[in-house]
């Protein structure tokens, strides 16, 4: 899912501005008319913060801001909320907009670090001859043409796993976990992407008539399964290829977003390129969600190829089947508010 790290000056100036969109624009309000506020757990998005501060806490707007939140005891609900309203001034949109909120997880999969037996499907790293530099590379090789071999002494398999439909899936999360044949686990992250633009194949089964709408990866993947000699020429509809790394992180944390932190379950939410990363926002769900809570607070810590536009964020669920069985799931429109810091 991670597109890499956004420079962080000017970041105040963006906060206060927001986006270039017309004719909504962000004004001031108080803490007390946000819904469910007071019933929030603060303490979780304040710990997903303080894993921000430490790539921007020593920057302005955040040094003084980082400084404090890291004087909060963990867990104390109280006290996070007291510091979020004592250093954050809450702006919304005015007029409310709303926008298009999904999930998405840390998948985990079965793999090999050789092609042999059910192990079929690989798991690229960076070719030797991708351009480094700018994302935009639409003349390298896209996704029909690396299924039928084009990376052969090019680039080198990391692992081999044995579902073609997973690994695409896994390209679509931007990183996730391998069991291995020899007991072990690899956490792979994304690395970098053929400089083709996203494409979705849901949105294409749809138009088709293949699938119903509102359109579910669940729905995607069944549909995947259920028509194999179709498969990939399905999946070449998008051309957007990730190409991966192994990622050296504990495994009791979450995998490493765009900001180069951990992500935190139900906390960690990936945004459009225009939102500064580690910017709080209080996130507003309506209709159509599988979650109990109607409102939280998230921090902006991921990018995502899918995720554009001022009003639409994919929430990072967390890791294994449980977190992907509600990523498949979670649609539903919503909006922010964003948390300025006061300075």
């Amino acid at each position: 899912m991670s597109l890499g790290r956004l420079a962080l000056f000017g970041i105040l100036a963006s906060l206060l501005a927001g986006c270039a969109w017309m004719p909504s624009t962000w004004e001031p309000i108080a803490f007390a008319t946000l819904p469910g506020w007071q019933d929030d757990r603060q303490s979780e998005a304040l710990g997903a913060f303080v894993q921000s501060c430490g790539v921007q806490g020593t920057r302005d707007p955040w040094r003084n801001v980082c400084a404090a939140a890291a004087e909060v005891p963990p867990g104390d609900d109280c006290a996070a909320r007291t510091f979020f309203e004592t250093w954050f001034t809450p702006y919304a949109l005015d007029p409310p907009e709303d926008g298009l909120f999904t999930g998405y997880y840390e998948p985990l999969l079965q793999g090999s670090r050789t092609r042999h037996g059910r192990y079929q499907t690989p798991l690229w790293g960076v070719p030797r001859d991708l351009a480094s530099g700018s994302e935009r590379r639409d003349s390298y090789d896209d996704r029909a043409a690396i299924a039928r071999g084009s990376l052969h002494g090019r680039a080198k398999p990391l692992v081999w796993v044995d579902d073609p439909i997973a690994a695409f899936f896994l390209e679509v999360q931007g990183s996730g976990r391998v069991k291995l044949d020899t007991g072990a686990t690899v956490r792979l992250g994304y690395a970098a992407q053929n400089g083709h633009p996203y494409v979705s194949i849901g949105r294409a089964l749809a138009d088709a008539g293949a699938i119903d709408r509102p359109v579910t990866m669940d729905k995607i993947i069944a549909w995947l399964r259920a028509h194999p000699a179709e498969r990939q020429d399905v999946l070449d509809l998008n051309p957007s290829v990730v190409f991966f790394r192994v990622v050296d992180t504990p495994p009791n944390v979450g995998p490493l977003g765009a900001q180069g932190v951990p992500l935190t379950p139900g906390r960690s939410v990936a945004v459009d390129p225009s939102w500064p990363l580690g910017t709080p926002l209080w996130l507003r769900l309506g209709d159509g969600r599988p979650w109990p809570e109607s409102s939280r607070l998230v921090i902006a810590q991921d990018r995502g190829g899918a995720i554009r536009g001022r009003i639409r964020g994919d929430i990072f669920l967390g890791t294994g089947p449980e977190a992907g069985a509600l990523a498949g799931v979670l649609q539903a429109r919503g909006g922010y508010v964003k948390l300025v810091p006061r300075i």
